[in-house]
């Protein structure tokens, strides 16, 4: 009998979040993940991989819906994911919710835009939503590293502004869009507030009583330093886009909080920050 929810990316930073949210929500969960020992104990974990097709369709049997991420930054999104779709129609899943990005929906090209309309072709019912960056890409994402051992953010972000949004409230609207059975529909998601690297540096640093400070790099110089990290070049390119839409102004907008979560609004950035500092102070 079906009734689990299938949570693709469990470990990851908003994987991690779904997981916690959808327990609260008292839904039975499976987390499906390259390496089922680094999943959450309390819940059933299997094996799956993108690049292994054989283990796609066991970790979506006796499943009623399924969360689908794609891997972070990666431009073969529509070749990883289209297996998944495929296997998720053929299982007559009742529900996908996919965590796509802020802002594909203008550019018909984007991986994401393309794993997109992979699904609302697929015919199966579909939730999708759109998060801007995350705020935990400070906490523990790809800027942490230089914030807490450098007191600084080393990006080519210009003067751009971002409405960031926290892992936990993209999480809730996953959930309650899976509790309410909000089908066909397109979410795009944000903070309450777009605001630059600079304003960023200045409410961390009141946060964590430390000066923190963002560093302007050209487009070159983050990309170099993204390859001396060792990312593969199909990464650092996308990066190298990502940033140049924060430049241009189109990460800057800000969408009201779907009203079916209940009435609840999405974390400031001030408030993610004293978390985060109390978190560090632990």
């Amino acid at each position: 009998m079906k009734s689990s929810i299938l949570i693709t990316g469990a470990t990851g930073v908003l994987g991690r979040e779904i997981v916690a949210s959808a327990s609260d929500a008292g839904i039975v969960i499976r987390q499906g993940v390259r390496n089922p020992a680094n999943a959450y104990p309390a819940f059933e974990a299997v094996h799956l991989d993108y690049a292994d097709a054989s283990t796609i369709a066991p970790a979506l049997d006796g499943i009623l819906a399924l969360v689908l991420m794609a891997p972070p930054l990666e431009a073969k999104a529509p070749e990883l994911l289209a297996p998944v779709i495929a296997a998720a129609k053929a299982a007559k899943l009742q529900h996908i919710v996919f965590v796509s990005a802020f802002g594909v929906n203008h550019n018909e090209q984007a991986p994401l835009r393309v794993v997109e309309h992979m699904i609302i072709d697929s015919g199966v019912p579909y939730t999708i939503v759109r998060p801007n960056f995350f705020m935990e890409n400070f906490s523990e994402g790809f800027a942490s590293g230089s914030v807490r051992e450098q007191n600084a953010i080393f990006l080519a972000a210009g003067d751009g502004k971002t409405s960031f949004i926290s892992a936990k409230d993209i999480a809730a609207v996953v959930v309650a869009a899976l509790q309410e059975a909000k089908t066909g529909i397109e979410v795009d998601l944000t903070g309450p507030a777009a605001l630059d690297h600079t304003e960023i540096a200045q409410i961390l640093s009141e946060a964590t009583g430390r000066t923190i400070v963002y560093h302007s790099l050209s487009e070159e110089q983050m990309l170099d330093g993204a390859r001396a990290q060792g990312m593969p070049e199909p990464i650092v390119e996308y990066l190298g886009v990502l940033y140049g839409v924060v430049r241009a102004g189109y990460a800057a907008g800000v969408a009201p909080y779907p009203a079916f979560v209940g009435g609840r609004q999405p974390m400031t950035f001030e408030a993610f920050a004293k978390s985060m500092a109390k978190g560090e102070a632990a």
